[in-house]
């Protein structure tokens, strides 16, 4: 393929480097694989590395504990309530992140895009917010890998001795750069969603009395009911659900590092949100099928271990090794979830130090466009998860998910606020819609939707803490994000001595890589060979 030359990019290649070394030519150059390297980040995804990798990082391992979770909190009911008015409310995110990160397919996304269209100050807080949002979720996942590794063991191994195996293990393989981290998400996504099947499979064989002789039906919707804890368990599953859809707006983050983000991002946001919207709402049925909301064994915040309603349903169907099943599929889950979460992290992180909201050092790059400084040090701060050591897993399980919970709704109400000042803007400059590579659906009732929808629920989402004695602890995790975000946004405000960008001085030109469309133009003009019959059906299965 030739590169036109206007692009900027050189074509040279060195013998003498290893494969993947760039050869520099400004900001934007070639890597010897052929990928882009734009703003030190190589452009190596494609739309189906950009649909599971979303994929791979929602879906955790966590979601088989947090579905038993959900019920135990608002009953089978209540959670799946919860988990369809969350799932709305990321559709509309989705939609608002789809037309900006299109648009402008550039580092750090909606985070930057802030900072351009609202306020430079609000770049930096909603940012840090981002950041250690994911920093949380890897902490999490750590501590549920204790959880699983201790059920095998019956606790003879210390939960931080699993932490600290797993956190070296996945240390290592987050620094082997995008396009074998995409390979990899790609093939694990796939055989976790081959998983999810098999548990909606399991699931009704079990509750049919298929597995164990003995028909369950809606039993436990009868007794002991289908709502638990009123507006309590409705705030709390609120929380828990924003988790676990948390990483679905990831797509926007990868859009810097997609071979043809205008091209392949539409695409995947409309496949991976109804791919994961039917798989959590299904989860979270099938739990509340299975086990009653009220089962002891279920993963609450007293837990020092817990069971996932398959394991749970399993052992009482007679099969007494079937939670060594579900821990296999979990453990396996977890190994795409922390590198997913990991990824986020680092690349929230280095869009804050390359655009000066962080110190330059985290935003260095090796040759072959691995931030290799964030990837530790956002790695090496989800050792929090060893807290676990002073408290129950179950304990810290819950605290992380405050925060994450908080810090998600708080990020999901700013993408709103962004995309309505991107859509004015554009108007007040004298832009046409049909201009835009991707419109959201239903603008602007969706946007004013997620804003106003989330800024109330990361206010409820600590209601419980008021309820039956006040926790100071417990209000402290619940509203801190909420603390910190403000200290943020007006510390840097006052710093810096930012103002809120006029529409008419909003910049519309940088960052929208249209020579990204024009590459894969000439990819196709040269006439690829139509794939082997495998691939097609591959990618029919898996799309």
């Amino acid at each position: 393929m030739e590169i036109p030359s206007t692009l900027g990019i050189s074509e040279k290649t060195s013998t003498s480097p290893p494969d993947d070394v760039p050869q520099e030519e400004g900001e934007i150059t070639l890597a010897s694989n052929g990928n882009v390297i734009d703003d030190g980040l190589q452009r190596g995804l494609k739309n189906r590395h950009l649909q599971m990798i979303a994929f791979g990082g929602v879906v955790g391992a966590s979601i088989w504990y947090g579905s038993g979770t959900a019920i135990a909190y608002s009953g089978p009911v209540g959670a799946l309530i919860c988990f369809l008015v969350v799932g709305i409310d990321v559709f509309f995110v989705m939609q608002s992140l789809g037309e900006m990160s299109t648009l402008f397919p550039i580092q750090g996304a909606f985070i930057e895009l802030a900072g351009r269209f609202v306020d430079p100050a609000l770049a930096f807080s909603l940012g840090v917010n981002y950041w250690y949002l994911w920093v949380t979720n890897i902490a999490n996942d750590y501590n549920n890998i204790s959880l699983i590794m201790g059920l095998w063991t019956n606790n003879a191994v210390p939960s931080y001795a699993w932490i600290l195996i797993f956190w070296a293990g996945f240390q290592c393989t987050s620094l082997l750069g995008i396009v074998f981290y995409g390979e990899m998400e790609f093939y694990l996504a796939c055989w976790k969603l081959i998983c999810v099947v098999g548990g909606f499979l399991v699931a009704i064989l079990v509750n049919t009395g298929a597995i164990g002789g003995e028909y369950i039906g809606f039993r436990y919707w009868r007794e002991p009911g289908v709502i638990a804890n009123g507006i309590n368990g409705f705030g709390r599953t609120f929380v828990l659900a924003a988790v676990y859809y948390s990483g679905t707006e990831m797509l926007a983050l990868t859009a810097a590092e997609s071979r043809n983000p205008k091209k392949d991002l539409p695409k995947a946001i409309r496949q991976t949100f109804w791919r994961i919207v039917v798989i959590f709402l299904g989860l979270v049925f099938f739990a509340g099928v299975l086990v009653p909301y009220n089962d002891k064994r279920l993963l609450t915040a007293t837990s020092k271990s817990a069971q996932s309603p398959w394991s749970i349903a399993l052992v009482e169907a007679g099969w007494a090794g079937g939670g060594n099943l579900v821990n296999v599929v979990m453990i396996t889950a977890q190994l795409s979830s922390v590198n997913s979460a990991i990824y986020v992290a680092s690349r929230s992180l280095v869009a804050l130090a390359v655009n000066g909201r962080a110190p330059k050092f985290f935003a260095r790059t090796t040759t072959n466009g691995v931030p290799v400084n964030a990837i530790v040090f956002s790695n090496i701060l989800g050792l929090v998860a060893l807290l676990n050591i002073a408290a129950t897993p179950g304990k810290i399980f819950t605290y992380l998910i405050s925060i994450s919970g908080a810090a998600t709704f708080v990020a999901w109400a700013f993408i709103g606020v962004t995309h309505l000042r991107l859509r004015r803007a554009w108007l007040i400059q004298g832009h046409s819609l049909d201009e835009l590579p991707y419109r959201a659906l239903l603008f602007p009732y969706g946007a004013w939707f997620v804003v106003v929808l989330n800024l109330f629920l990361v206010f409820i989402s600590g209601y419980e803490v008021f309820v039956g004695g006040f926790a100071v602890v417990d209000f402290v995790f619940s509203y801190v994000v909420i603390a910190i975000f403000t200290v943020l946004y007006f510390g840097w405000k006052f710093v810096k001595r930012t103002s809120i960008v006029p529409l008419l001085e909003v910049d519309l030109v940088a960052g929208r890589r249209d020579y990204l469309a024009r590459i894969d133009e000439d990819d196709v003009s040269e006439g690829k060979e139509r794939p082997p019959w495998y691939i097609v059906l591959k990618r029919i299965v898996f799309s």
